[in-house]
């Protein structure tokens, strides 16, 4: 079915109405923060189901359902990290590791930033060739295979209190893969940071604080983005429905996540992945996902 476009904008989660906006803010705020990659579903079970593909705006804008997940399961992490890191600096302690780590994660969002300024035409617009399905299936295998190598190769020991600025800007460039869809923040950032030699958990928690930033601007934008084109209030009621179902499971998915990670390993998201990937690409091959 063909996107809706206002204004140059994608807004095709308009027409899908309040109880598909509701399954469907159920997928993405499970596999926002998981490393699946929430946009390969956004495209898949719509074109299953046969909706109406809810557009670009509408992951965008599910980043503020992510970034409430995050900050309310973390919320003790983050507390502690901006009071300390504020008391820091009223002191001018500046070689406080609260201050330090708050700083670096401004720096690791510079690069999203820059990327995503730079891409934001070909990123936004409808019907953009990043969001094509073969894209999304390539990099799901990609991104499989990377996953698949950073759990086998890395050691799996530091923990977050042994992370440099080296590490954070590494990850922080990782993140900007996140900007290709298929590619998954979480995913990217997560494969660094166990690329790095991170603990699993660790790895999470490293990748959920860096990020935080990167998920508020993005979120944040777009409902910017959707209030320049003013969409009316039947639009914005249809939006703020799915976002709040998408927090609830983004939460429970950050839970899910961290069981898996601290008693497992990463393997089944490698594997997920990886047929993921060759599910959508032969979609692709047989015609029924375009």
């Amino acid at each position: 079915m063909a996107n809706a476009c206002t204004d140059g904008i994608d807004t095709g989660f308009v027409a899908l109405g309040y109880f598909k906006v509701a399954i469907l803010g159920v997928v993405q705020g499970i596999t926002e923060l998981l490393p699946i990659s929430s946009t390969a579903h956004m495209r898949l079970v719509p074109a299953v189901l046969g909706w109406q593909d809810p557009g670009s705006a509408f992951s965008a804008a599910m980043q503020l359902a992510a970034l409430a997940a995050v900050v309310s399961y973390f919320w003790s992490d983050v507390r502690d990290l901006a009071v300390n890191s504020i008391a820091a600096t009223l002191r001018g302690q500046f070689r406080d590791r609260s201050f330090q780590f708050a700083l670096w994660i401004v720096i690791a969002t510079i690069p999203i930033i820059i990327a995503g300024v730079a891409l934001s035409k070909t990123l936004n617009t409808c019907n953009s060739p990043l969001r094509a399905v073969s894209v999304i299936g390539w990099a799901c295998l990609v991104m499989a295979a990377l996953l698949a190598l950073a759990e086998l190769w890395a050691r799996h020991r530091r923990t977050i209190k042994d992370a440099t600025l080296i590490d954070a800007l590494l990850v922080g460039i990782a993140q900007v893969g996140a900007l290709v869809p298929g590619v998954s923040r979480s995913g990217s950032t997560l494969t660094a940071a166990l690329a790095l030699g991170f603990a699993r958990e660790e790895a999470a928690r490293l990748s959920f604080l860096l990020g935080l930033p990167a998920i508020a601007l993005a979120g944040l934008k777009e409902i910017w983005e959707l209030h320049k084109i003013h969409i009316d209030a039947y639009a914005w009621s249809v939006l703020f429905v799915g976002i709040a179902v998408a927090a609830v499971s983004a939460f429970f998915a950050i839970w899910g996540l961290m069981r898996i990670l601290e008693n497992f390993s990463s393997w089944p998201f490698v594997i997920y992945r990886f047929l993921l990937g060759l599910v959508i690409l032969l979609g692709v091959a047989a015609g029924w996902l375009v």
